[in-house]
């Protein structure tokens, strides 16, 4: 394993970590979405179009969510922020609460959140577990506003990226878990990343569309392969840490 041992750590996570929980993985590619076409229900435009079918959408997602539990890779990227001595950053593609529920406290979802609802005017975002209709309005604003999923669209501007490029900036070790490669901005954080001198790691179940960009591979199942980095990573960093105090 790379000697890198020390510093920030920042985990960008897609799809393919959530997959083993139960969670289906989409692609773009095909144009579908659980027998949905992507621009019906995941777009801005496909909202306007037809409302009640991209909130039953987003119900039935939220539903299926809350009846599946974090996986072995999610609890292992739990316990590595919890055991290691620098800040571990989570930046999730997903949007699911599945990291939360492991355990991780430090998680930015660039996508949104399945289990809150948004006030399009205001922006103010609100727990939200159960079906979400088009009868259901904020109470943020002067004239009430129709709620919509917490959920960032194709062809709207992925959320957090300040914090984002600011955490890539201070990274020690950069790692991607579960990523198709092929949706930008998160696509390019490996090369954001290693212009900061980042050791780059990619884990997958194949090789991504960046994946000549990463320094390292691991290509398995999320929860072998991430819980076995995270063994290795804390084992390594206590052996060098019982070699330092003899």
């Amino acid at each position: 394993m790379h000697s890198v041992q020390k510093g920030n750590i920042v985990i960008l996570t897609g799809a393919g970590i959530s997959a083993e929980s139960g969670i289906r993985t989409f692609r773009a590619a095909d144009g579908l979405w659980d027998e949905h076409h992507i621009e019906d229900v995941a777009t801005p435009e496909g909202y306007k179009r037809d409302p009640e079918l991209v909130q039953r959408f987003y119900s039935e997602r939220r539903e299926l969510l809350q009846l599946v539990a974090p996986n072995a890779a999610h609890i292992a990227l739990a316990r590595l922020e919890a055991e290691w001595p620098e800040q571990v950053t989570i930046v999730t593609q997903n949007i699911d609460d599945l990291h939360e529920r492991a355990g991780s406290k430090n998680v930015l979802h660039m996508h949104g959140e399945l289990l809150k609802a948004r006030c399009p005017h205001s922006n103010q975002t609100i727990t939200w577990t159960g079906p979400l209709h088009t009868t259901d309005l904020c109470h943020c604003c002067q004239f009430p506003e129709p709620l919509r999923p917490h959920v960032v669209w194709f062809g709207e501007m992925p959320l957090l990226l300040d914090r984002i490029y600011q955490a890539l900036s201070e990274a020690s070790i950069f790692v991607a878990i579960g990523t198709s490669g092929n949706v930008y901005p998160a696509a390019g954080f490996v090369h954001e990343a290693a212009m900061h001198n980042a050791h780059t790691l990619e884990i997958n179940l194949e090789p991504s569309e960046v994946q000549s960009h990463f320094d390292e591979h691991r290509y398995g199942p999320a929860t072998q392969m991430v819980t076995g980095w995270v063994d290795e990573l804390l084992q390594s960093r206590q052996q060098k840490a019982a070699y330092r105090y003899r």
